[in-house]
């Protein structure tokens, strides 16, 4: 037991060392081993199974382009289409369901400017509720679009559309 734990640098916690003690013993005395015996032989031997840590499954992303917080906070505007703020919600339905609403609302009067539903979080239905909404815009008007940084908002692409 200690030859094989050392073979296998103390990764083999008492299933596995069971399992590979078992293929080797049964092959000699055609007996097998009980995982509670090996559970109590690794501790009276003081052998361990090394815990190892978790590898991160996801990649961490940077935000391709983001813009300083220029509303501030003042979420008041003295004329329409002055301020615009906007966010995707998610909501659940069914039994594994879900919809996304994404809206833009004019900070002047809390009108929603334009609103889009839709199966999938993706930019493709922030951009159409952004090109719904800009629509509505007269030649002079240049709303400020205020959002929570999500990746929808902090793509090249989304930046394309407003710079137009």
């Amino acid at each position: 037991m200690v030859t094989l734990h050392k073979k296998v640098d103390g990764i083999y916690g008492y299933r596995r060392m069971k399992t590979n003690m078992n293929r080797t013993f049964e092959e000699k005395f055609n007996q097998k081993l009980n995982h509670k015996r090996i559970y109590r032989l690794m501790k009276i031997a003081r052998i361990q199974s090394v815990i190892r840590k978790k590898k991160n499954r996801y990649k961490r992303s940077i935000p391709q382009h983001v813009t300083d917080n220029i509303l501030n906070r003042n979420f008041k505007a003295e004329k329409p289409n002055e301020k615009w703020v906007t966010d995707v919600t998610e909501f659940k339905y069914g039994t594994s369901k879900k919809a996304y609403l994404s809206a833009i609302r004019n900070l002047y009067d809390g009108s929603i400017v334009s609103y889009v539903f839709g199966h999938r979080n993706n930019n493709r239905l922030v951009f159409h509720t952004l090109d719904l909404a800009t629509t509505t815009l007269n030649k002079e008007e240049h709303p400020l679009i205020h959002s929570d940084r999500g990746f929808q908002y902090t793509s090249h692409g989304f930046k394309r559309r407003i710079d137009k």
